[in-house]
């Protein structure tokens, strides 16, 4: 799973992956959104965009925490996401669809991010999500 903002991340198409060992519920989910967002500087941090699943139920204590405000999809619509969609869809060529997400580290989450935010995109005009980030902090 991918959790991202929705504007100045999106544009840049940079993957932060939020390790969950326990569980995901709402209270791990928004403790881990959280500690996510409190590590981007604040002109990053503009919304979040989530479908609609039962582990953003605590969304109104994360934009609480980070003044984020969250917004959800229509049911069904996952062209309303379409960012996190494709990115989902790289993420499986490392970790296969069905698997127990517990079981990774979060070095190993960390590293495929790495890989992932290496990866020239054509959307970026071939720059890597990393390079676009970097701009971005640089202004």
């Amino acid at each position: 799973m991918t959790y991202r903002s929705r504007t100045r991340i999106r544009s840049t198409r940079y993957v932060m992956l939020l390790h969950l060992p326990a569980d995901h519920t709402a209270a791990s989910v928004r403790d881990a959104l959280t500690e996510a967002a409190h590590r981007l500087p604040a002109h990053l941090k503009q919304s979040l965009t989530w479908d609609q699943g039962s582990e953003m139920a605590a969304h109104h204590s994360f934009t609480t925490a980070t003044d984020v405000p969250v917004y959800f999809c229509d049911p069904a619509s996952p062209w309303q996401r379409g960012s996190n969609e494709n990115t989902n869809g790289l993420l499986r060529q490392y970790v296969p669809k069905g698997t127990d997400l517990s079981v990774h580290s979060r070095e190993h989450l960390d590293a495929v991010a790495a890989q992932l935010d290496g990866r020239p995109r054509k959307t970026l005009g071939w720059e890597t999500p990393a390079e676009r980030l970097h701009k971005l902090l640089a202004v």
